[in-house]
């Protein structure tokens, strides 16, 4: 009797290690599928809020650069600086009539939009003035066009946050100048072309003349959007349609937009 209750415990204990084996196993394949799901569920995230940042900044500044321009109808005898200014590799700069190009280290690309603006061009304030990029009203130069609207001035490029170090689309519009302010963020660079009328390739703005900048029949924009990190490095396609390989561990998409300007000049003026 004693010698069958020795036999039972041992077998007892046999069926106890492997049930702990077993466990282990189910415990171990479960938290690999967690960290799975969990991995792909974190990409497919940082996939949409890449697209979302995109499609927002391509939407933001397309809804601009359509403006450019533009003088309402009641505004007579206005001569405007030209619609559009580029900079390569650089943030515009300096006064409204006399933008200078400031380098970026980014090598990201910057652009001015002019515009008249009335109560149908822009979002009036809460005071029933024309507003800039940013909300603010522009009330600065409002005698130049007669008291008949303002020209509104704003200006894109994209730069490293100093605060949270995550790169921005940033705007710095006329209603208070020198006061860039974030609109999406994860832009890290733009990438702008230009076509001229009868031009049979988009040029860069190194390469176009000052009188050519009121001819400006459309527009190439390019977003290039950073994503948070992956733990591994990611190729992806520039805004010059070159493959790169991430060294940051951070995946990145550009996305892509041609903008046509309603209101280009047909000669200089």
């Amino acid at each position: 009797m004693t010698r069958l209750m020795v036999i039972a415990r041992g077998h007892t204990l046999v069926e106890f290690v492997i049930a702990i084996v077993l466990g282990l196993v189910v415990i171990a394949g479960a938290v690999s599928l967690y960290t799975t799901q969990r991995s792909v569920f974190e990409r497919a995230g940082d996939a949409m809020r890449i697209r979302e940042a995109g499609l927002s900044a391509l939407t933001l500044m397309g809804q601009q650069f359509q403006m450019a321009g533009f003088v309402p109808a009641d505004v007579v005898g206005f001569n405007s600086p030209s619609p559009l200014f580029g900079c390569s590799g650089g943030r515009p700069s300096g006064a409204d009539d006399s933008v200078i190009c400031e380098a970026l280290p980014s090598r990201s690309d910057g652009i001015v939009v002019r515009y008249v603006g009335d109560s149908v061009s822009t979002w009036p304030s809460a005071t029933g003035q024309s507003t800039d990029c940013l909300g603010q009203a522009v009330t600065n130069n409002s005698a130049a066009l007669g008291g008949q609207g303002v020209l509104v001035v704003n200006r894109y490029f994209a730069r490293v946050s100093g605060s949270t170090g995550e790169p921005e689309l940033y705007c710095e519009g006329n209603g208070k100048a020198g006061s860039a302010q974030p609109l999406v963020e994860g832009i890290e660079r733009l990438r702008l072309k230009y076509w001229l009328a009868g031009g049979v390739t988009a040029i860069d703005a190194t390469a176009v003349t000052a009188s050519q900048w009121a001819k400006i029949v459309a527009v190439d924009l390019c977003v290039l959007v950073r994503g948070a990190p992956q733990g591994r490095r990611v190729r992806y396609i520039d805004c010059d349609g070159v493959s790169a390989l991430g060294t940051d561990m951070r995946a990145r998409q550009a996305f892509w937009r041609r903008v046509a300007i309603r209101n280009h000049a047909e000669d200089s003026h």
